[in-house]
């Protein structure tokens, strides 16, 4: 797998995707018309959106990484549902934990992936292409998963799931697959043993201050 891929895709949980074009796998003729307020039309939408302002404003987040943390943080906030995938990550360490615990977490695994990736965006090729495949209910009315495939000139398709689900009015992403591997369960392995050992509280604090670092990579 392309190292890259999953540390951005996480990173904005959208933005390793490029400007598209959507093939809708159960009905080919589909317009963009057809997928709007959906999950797929939000996902190209907000894409297509990112990668114009990193490509705009390149040379500026080059230079000022304050600038390019605070584009991708507002970014991500906006479509990723942190505390729900923290809940997700923390797994069986989550029940009964408080919620302002999880919070904690939450903000310090979003903190220190922001830190260790961020500046990865700016080295991602917008040549990219992706073809959306599909749109599907998850089991158990848990939302949906919006199937694609990043095209790549002279490489295989890249397939890339994002599950979402609604948050009041708005869809929001929880996990995100390349090529099979959900962050969620990547991460899950990895704080398993120190979450064990030392509780969620401790844990966040040495993701905070970059003791211990978020891997994305297998």
């Amino acid at each position: 797998m392309n190292r890259l891929i999953l540390p951005l895709a996480i990173a904005a949980s959208f933005a390793l995707v490029a400007p598209v074009q959507a093939q809708a796998v159960k009905k080919p003729a589909a317009s963009s018309q057809s997928m709007v307020g959906t999950p797929s039309k939000l996902v190209l939408d907000n894409t297509t959106r990112v990668l114009s302002t990193l490509e705009k404003r390149r040379a500026e987040f080059t230079k000022n990484r304050g600038a390019l943390n605070a584009f991708i943080n507002s970014e991500f906030n906006q479509m990723f549902d942190r505390d729900y995938a923290a809940r997700l990550v923390l797994g069986r360490h989550a029940r009964g934990a408080a919620d302002a615990d999880v919070k904690l977490f939450s903000d310090a695994l979003a903190e220190n992936l922001m830190t260790r990736y961020g500046s990865s965006l700016l080295d991602f090729n917008t040549a990219l292409r992706v073809r959306i495949k599909s749109e599907t209910a998850l089991p158990g009315n848990r939302g949906v998963r919006v199937s694609s495939e990043m095209l790549r000139a002279g490489g295989e398709p890249i397939p890339v799931d994002y599950l979402m689900r609604k948050v009041g009015n708005q869809w929001q992403v929880f996990d995100v697959m390349v090529e099979g591997v959900s962050f969620v369960q990547t991460f899950r392995n990895q704080f398993d043993s120190p979450l064990s050992q030392r509780g969620i509280r401790a844990v966040a604090a040495e993701l905070k201050t970059g003791r211990i670092q978020a891997s994305a990579n297998r």
